[in-house]
């Protein structure tokens, strides 16, 4: 049960365009982080155009974005986070249930070639400590362009904002 009360649509008329235009990009859902983020319409526009952008509107592939994201639920214990993307939305992307569960260790196994380990370890850095050393930094940019770096750091940082948040008021995922 979420710590705050979620927005009921049909007691608040005034958000029918914000709200249309969520139900438009997420298959004609009000999930439960937007109806929380509605009691700000000005945070929940933000957060609405953020999440778009980094998952839709960059050079980072589905699947390295998938595997980013997952990582970083497991790192923040984020069940939320863990429980929308796996199994569909990775899946979808082609992360398979095997690569989600390796997600946890991802350092033990060998499912994940040289430039998503890179990725993984870059996400660990930042969500963890807030930062990348130089060497680390450098390996990454052997296999991205200078665009695609900030985009690759705006999805951690955007995806740690999620989890802190979504674990602050303990949000449940909605029913399917």
């Amino acid at each position: 049960m979420a710590r705050v009360s979620l927005i009921k649509e049909e007691d608040h008329p005034e958000l029918a365009e914000i709200i249309g235009q969520i139900r438009g990009a997420r298959r004609g859902r009000l999930i439960n982080v937007y109806r929380l983020l509605l009691h700000s319409p000005a945070l929940a526009k933000a957060w609405f155009t953020l999440n778009n952008a980094v998952r839709w509107k960059t050079g980072i592939t589905g699947r390295l974005r998938e595997l980013v994201i997952i990582r970083i639920g497991y790192l923040c214990d984020a069940p939320y986070i863990l429980r929308q993307h796996i199994p569909a939305l990775a899946a979808a992307e082609g992360v398979s249930a095997v690569e989600c569960e390796a997600l946890q260790d991802w350092q033990e196994g060998s499912l994940f070639d040289g430039r998503e380990r890179v990725v993984l370890e870059y996400a660990d850095s930042l969500t963890r400590a807030g930062r990348a050393g130089d060497e680390l930094f450098a390996r990454l940019k052997g296999f991205f362009n200078e665009g695609q770096l900030v985009e690759l750091t705006v999805l951690v940082g955007a995806y740690n904002m999620h989890a802190r948040v979504l674990n602050a008021f303990e949000l449940d995922l909605e029913n399917a």
